[in-house]
């Protein structure tokens, strides 16, 4: 499966990443099918820091490539996709979090009492 995912470019404190369609089996790094764009955090004008080639992002998505989380969030404020599917897939993700950190203070309550 391909995935949208961003790259880790720049030095030490002075990140810039490379959005790029990729092979979900090849490391972060690894070997690119096709770079769609770059997102620079430390650009001054928030309108310069993504940039990124709609119509390539689109046609990848079409043909059933999986943007990341990080991915995602930056093609739905630009609407490229669904936005309320989007706010869907948060909300979910969200519950789950929030379930899986009550079972983990759960068992940790539990562990504690059979100790004291």
């Amino acid at each position: 499966m391909v995935r949208i995912r961003m790259q880790r470019m720049g030095r030490k404190n002075r990140p810039f990443y490379r959005i790029s369609a990729i092979d979900q089996r090849v490391r972060r790094d690894g070997r690119v099918i096709e770079t769609l764009g770059y997102y620079n955090p430390l650009h001054p004008d928030a309108g310069k820091q993504i940039e990124l080639n709609g119509d390539r992002v689109k046609y990848w998505m079409s043909v059933g490539a999986q943007p990341s989380d990080t991915v995602r969030d930056m093609i739905a404020r630009r609407e490229w996709i669904d936005v309320k599917s989007w706010e869907n897939d948060r909300a979910e993700d969200r519950k789950a979090l929030e379930s899986r950190l009550a079972k983990a203070a759960a068992a940790a309550a539990s562990t504690g009492k059979k100790e004291g």
